[in-house]
């Protein structure tokens, strides 16, 4: 009975903060308001339904993606009735998952999609979703970046989210990723223990890892992407689709945007709900680790610059040789900004 109570104190909390974000703009706005906020909810009000009344998401172990695990009931209000999330094991099954089409359209990380779309995969980014969540975690020995070098460093593989991300960081300190750190491949579980034995220096971790290791007190967080500058001024989450789902469906997949985006909000607004949801569907275990990730990242999406994130990693990958492409190249081939644009305007409170 519990469970059913909660669960609908979601749904009602939901709702309320999807209708808030549809009609705040109007609730907010004088009495004669401005031409072209006029023309922005005309043009919401005048939508069509969606293309396509299916939208296949992406399912992986990592909690920072709770908007898109809270959007479920959002995109079905969005005229979705199938909505489907397809279990996958990682981060490097993101990519693949859209560009196969087997997904729409899912968060993933802002680093490795540009390595995507320099492959030619037929994805599209298309919004920002939140800053910050991986940590960087070291033995005594690790007090900066810089300290990598000459240390060996885990991760899951050499084509993994943690090592894209350890190549941008370790190029804007200047150290050379394939000859200053010594990098060993296990998965995550297994480096973990080996980072507490000290038989690694250094681990980056994705949440619920970060939450868990600071309980077990394994290591130290050496950066914190959520709080340390430069990483903490740019997206770490972003909103990618199929470009063929995208091009065929435009107004599914601004949908499909504005549901997730809303369920951003709601995670911002209403933690405590939203880390329930999270631990009730089973995406993760903990309700108290759910909700130290949900409470500790910013989620506040119109805050930061999608372009802006994409030129700066793509920067420091093109330094550490792991991009050929120019920033520039690679934002006209493989970003559409439209519906982001659109929805900073609409969903103005």
């Amino acid at each position: 009975m519990e469970i059913i109570q909660s669960r609908r104190r979601f749904l009602a909390g939901l709702s309320a903060a999807g209708a808030a974000s549809l009609v705040g703009v109007q609730q907010s706005l004088p009495s004669e308001p401005p031409p072209e906020t006029t023309s922005v909810r005309r043009r919401a009000a005048a939508e069509p339904p969606p293309e396509t009344t299916r939208i296949r998401l992406v399912r992986i172990p990592s909690i920072c993606q709770a908007p898109q695990y809270v959007a479920e009931e959002l995109l079905r209000s969005e005229g979705f009735t199938e909505v489907h999330y397809l279990q996958k094991e990682g981060t490097a099954d993101i990519a693949s998952a859209l560009a196969s089409g087997e997904a729409d359209l899912s968060a993933h990380f802002a680093a490795p999609l540009l390595l995507s779309l320099e492959a030619g995969d037929p994805i599209v980014i298309l919004a920002g979703l939140h800053v910050g969540c991986f940590e960087l975690f070291g033995t005594d020995r690790i007090q900066s970046i810089r300290d990598l070098k000459g240390k060996t460093v885990a991760v899951p593989a050499l084509d993994s989210s943690r090592y894209v991300f350890l190549g941008a960081m370790t190029a804007y300190v200047g150290l050379d990723l394939h000859k200053d750190i010594h990098f060993v491949t296990h998965p995550g579980p297994e480096s973990i223990p080996l980072l507490s034995e000290g038989k690694i220096d250094a681990y980056l971790g994705f949440p619920p890892e970060p939450q868990e290791m600071r309980e077990r007190q394994i290591g130290h967080v050496v950066i914190s992407s959520t709080v340390d500058r430069p990483w903490s001024q740019y997206f770490c989450c972003m909103l990618a689709g199929n470009r063929e789902f995208v091009r065929t469906y435009p107004v599914a997949t601004k949908r499909a945007l504005r549901a997730i985006l809303k369920a951003a909000d709601f995670c911002a607004s209403e933690p405590e709900q939203s880390a329930q949801y999270l631990v009730e569907q089973g995406y993760t275990r903990r309700y108290d680790h759910a909700l130290q990730v949900i409470k500790g990242l910013p989620y506040g999406w119109r805050g930061y610059s999608a372009e802006d994130t994409l030129r700066f990693y793509a920067l420091r990958l093109h330094e550490v040789g792991m991009l050929k492409s120019t920033p520039q190249k690679l934002l006209a081939q493989g970003t559409d900004w439209r519906f982001f644009s659109e929805l900073k305007e609409e969903l103005k409170t």
